[in-house]
């Protein structure tokens, strides 16, 4: 949280210092310079608003992470769950960015009983794994050369193994390199771009599965071809 707090005390200091080079500039009739440096410090603000909230974003993941839930596991439909979360997560990154598209597919276990969970804990899980899928496609896309053949695709699927059962969220994007497969799952590890990720997901979502659930979560990928994450919870 402390980078971002930098940020925002060092771009306030630079722009209350612009402030009395304005007045100075305004004072003596220079319009022209003063309007140059009137554009700076709205530029200082909107970099202060920025990092102002990915600093309430850091603490929000922090309150969350520190949380114990209040939440009571139900028998819950593990399929419906993850359905629900994948349309969740697809039209909400739709409404949020017009460009964005992927394909995503199902193939959900019919024979799946019903397992007793916290569903807003595991459902918090299914959406931070889908989101990152998501991104991950979205990400290779952009990055794919102009009549290169790459399609997309995220895939969610269920399966009953003995006495557990699995949750896998499979991307084709471009897979997590091995020098920080390790991490991914440490607080405020984050591979993203500054303010689009606080590192806090992964690590909330392991302690959700792990801790709160007596399951796990563990993840396969290779570089260039993608990344499968699998949520395991006992019946």
């Amino acid at each position: 949280i402390q980078n971002p707090l930098n940020f925002v005390n060092n771009f306030s200091e630079v722009s209350n210092e612009l402030m009395a080079e304005m007045k100075t500039e305004l004072a003596a009739g220079n319009m022209e310079l003063a309007t140059e440096i009137a554009d700076d410090i709205t530029s200082n603000l909107e970099k202060i608003n920025h990092h102002g909230k990915r600093a309430g974003d850091i603490v929000k993941g922090m309150l969350q992470h520190s949380r114990t839930s209040s939440g009571l596991k139900e028998l819950t439909d593990i399929n419906a769950l993850c359905d629900e979360y994948l349309r969740l997560s697809y039209h909400g990154l739709r409404a949020k960015d017009k460009s964005f598209n992927a394909k995503f597919e199902t193939d959900f276990d019919s024979s799946l009983p019903k397992i007793n969970v916290i569903p807003q804990d595991i459902g918090r899980v299914i959406l931070n794994l889908i989101n990152n899928a998501f991104y991950a496609v979205n990400e290779r896309l952009r990055q794919a050369q102009p009549h290169s053949r790459y399609d997309s695709l995220v895939k969610v699927s269920t399966k009953k193994l003995g006495d557990e059962i699995e949750i896998r969220v499979q991307d084709n994007g471009s897979g997590i390199p091995d020098a920080i497969k390790e991490k991914i799952f440490q607080p405020f590890f984050t591979t993203k771009p500054t303010g689009q990720g606080t590192g806090l997901g992964l690590s909330l979502a392991y302690d959700i599965v792990t801790k709160g659930h007596g399951g796990g979560l563990r993840v396969e990928t290779k570089e260039g071809n993608g990344t499968t994450f699998t949520i395991v919870l006992p019946l």
